[in-house]
């Protein structure tokens, strides 16, 4: 008797050990979807209440001050026709620039996060004390004043123009975010995935490529969303060494036409939209990522 107990408790227990069908799993699945769906709609619809709110309260006060708006002038900001042949506006060429200065600081900023967290984790005392250097001189320092020394005096001995001086800095002030981004991506993978691969005999760069970075991209990719979105903000402030951005577009425009209002809503239109199209493009590549690994 007691024997056949003991048999019926671990059909019992074998039973609740079971793994989930693959339906229970695609129900679970599509009923998280439909939970962040609902989730990024409400978000969406505060967001617009929000800023219609803002907006009201903006519009009241211009019409406090007697603020003559002026939106039909808007149009030459973007393009203007002449001879049948379209001229970009200065909005327009100030955010092919900001597009230019955020991509290719984002690429570099990625580069030096890379090589900065594997120089942490690796065994060389040298390289951790180094990056240790860098990431605590960077981060604990205003990016104004890095501006001031990248244009001022690391520009002048290297021969490099304002516009690299600004990609280096953003490159080097958003790196060492980056690297602790990518590091804690990395010790977020579990140690078993490390042994698994040092048994079967992959080399560092194979265990990394094949086996950690792939794992790690699902932890990393939501942090590195906002900081490419802070990039993107921080590249205003080339605007103060003269970098022809959209920043920088937007107060010459000002100058000539004394447009504030006008002038500053459309480039924050222009940075919002920026920022949304990337975060949105961001969360699809990251959904498509868990949809393979269901």
């Amino acid at each position: 008797m007691c024997s056949c107990g003991v048999g019926k408790l671990k059909m019992n227990e074998i039973q609740v050990n079971l793994p989930t069908p693959r339906s229970d799993r695609i129900k679970q699945s599509d009923s998280l979807n439909f939970s962040n769906a609902a989730r990024s709609v409400s978000s969406s619809v505060l967001a617009l209440f929000f800023f219609a709110g803002l907006g009201y309260l903006i519009w009241f006060g211009a019409a406090a001050m007697e603020y003559r708006w002026q939106w039909y002038r808007i149009e030459p900001f973007f393009f203007r026709s002449v001879d049948n042949e379209i001229i970009w506006g200065p909005l327009v060429k100030g955010l092919i620039q900001t597009l230019k200065l955020a991509g290719m600081a984002g690429f570099f900023a990625i580069l030096i996060g890379l090589f900065t967290a594997f120089a942490r984790l690796s065994n060389s005392i040298s390289g951790r004390v180094i990056s240790t250097f860098y990431l605590e001189s960077i981060r604990n320092t205003p990016l104004l004043v890095q501006l001031f020394l990248f244009y001022f005096v690391l520009a002048p001995i290297f021969g490099i123009d304002r516009f690299w001086a600004g990609i280096l800095c953003l490159a080097f002030y958003e790196g060492s975010f980056a690297a602790e981004i990518i590091r804690s991506g990395i010790l977020g993978v579990d140690k078993g995935q490390f042994e698994s691969a040092d048994a079967i005999g992959l080399s560092v760069l194979d265990k990394y490529k094949d086996i950690i970075i792939p794992q790690s991209l699902p932890l990393i990719l939501p942090p590195i969303t906002g900081l490419i979105i802070s990039l993107i903000k921080h590249s205003a402030i080339v605007s103060v060494i003269a970098v022809a951005e959209l920043t920088t577009a937007g107060l010459n425009l000002i100058a000539d036409t004394f447009m504030a209002f006008e002038v500053w809503f459309l480039v924050a239109g222009i940075y919002l939209a920026l920022t949304v199209t990337l975060s949105f493009g961001i969360s699809l590549f990251e959904w498509s990522l868990k949809s393979r690994g269901n």
